[in-house]
């Protein structure tokens, strides 16, 4: 199982999982169409990994196209990343994300039918649980309505592929739900790179920080959490991207399995910003404001079903991210 199709293997996630694979020996053919990233990356990414790994640009939205990738280079496994993934933003243009993360679910789900794929890892979410009655969530707490747009497509992609194997069982399929991703490559040729203004927490520090925004806006101060802003599980993206080889590499015995991937422990906005301002040495200028449609109290893992059976574990602390994160937007200058 050395190719791996990787579609949205350029972004942000995607493109630290293609130096893990590549890292373990296999050949990731990554398949992205660019919109929400950038030939620095690859750029970033053919430092890495060399000839390691092939990229196709093209859109899994188009099928036709799809079939031929699949047809021409004998794809074996599928880590499946291609989505739009602002929870913020779905809010505001949720036919764009319903069009695009379902169909190109549905049409590399078609393809690895077609072209008879035996493992498919898909990128799901831990917006799927919505808003859980208690703070730590298992794999088996009750999934909730989503309070997002983007949060309704990873909801929904979990139920396609619950009912694709309701009757069959096509393939080997594991569902990773990622908590809250951050961080960089180590080496800062990769990192996350939002186009135009960010909507995830980090890069928006980061480039505060570096002065390309004004401030930092804290959205909401009166949750019921200790420091009153929201509380999530911060996890190094490079963690996350070991925990998709551990997924190909996983035997088990079920058809379809779900998995959290997090570091079983919350860190709230604020927290964030003070540990930011120690590990660069910097003052965050910051702005408290409104609570932001879509977003949930406080969330984060379970993680002892990943230790048990995908025998994965976070091995980075929130530190180390921020410190990662910090080296990549600083490199990035030398883009500009």
């Amino acid at each position: 199982m050395k190719k791996v199709l990787v579609t949205g293997g350029a972004g942000y996630i995607g493109s630290h999982t293609v130096v893990a694979l590549v890292e373990r020996g296999y050949h990731p053919i990554i398949v992205d169409d660019l919109r929400n990233s950038s030939l620095i990356i690859l750029e970033g990414l053919k430092k890495l990994c060399g000839d390691g790994f092939s990229f196709l640009s093209i859109d899994i939205c188009d099928k036709n196209i799809l079939f031929s990738v699949f047809e021409d280079h004998g794809i074996q496994a599928v880590i499946h990343f291609a989505a739009y993934k602002s929870v913020g933003e779905s809010c505001v243009v949720p036919l764009r994300y319903y069009q695009n993360n379902l169909i190109g679910l549905m049409n590399v789900l078609e393809a690895c039918q077609t072209f008879n794929v035996q493992k498919f890892v898909f990128s799901s979410s831990c917006t799927v649980y919505g808003e859980p009655n208690g703070r730590q969530v298992f794999e088996n707490t009750p999934k909730h309505l989503p309070e997002s747009p983007y949060g309704f497509t990873k909801w929904m992609g979990e139920q396609i592929l619950e009912d694709l194997h309701r009757n069959t069982q096509p393939f080997n399929t594991l569902c990773l739900r990622y908590f809250n991703p951050i961080g960089a490559h180590p080496s800062g040729l990769i990192g996350e790179l939002p186009v135009g203004i960010p909507n995830n927490l980090l890069p928006y520090i980061t480039q505060t920080a570096a002065g390309i925004r004004e401030y930092l806006t804290v959205f909401g101060n009166d949750y019921p959490t200790p420091d009153g802003t929201c509380i999530r599980d911060y996890i190094h993206v490079c963690d996350v991207a070991e925990a998709h080889v551990c997924a190909l590499q996983h035997e088990g015995y079920v058809p379809l399995d779900v998995f959290n991937i997090g570091t079983g422990k919350g860190t709230s906005v604020l927290e964030m910003v003070e540990t930011f301002n120690v590990v660069s040495g910097r003052e965050l200028p910051y702005k408290l404001g409104d609570r932001r449609p879509g977003d949930i109290t406080e969330i984060f893992a379970n993680v002892e079903k990943s230790e048990a059976e995908l025998g994965w574990k976070a091995q980075r602390t929130v530190e180390e991210a921020l410190r990662d994160a910090w080296n990549w937007e600083q490199q990035l200058k030398q883009h500009d």
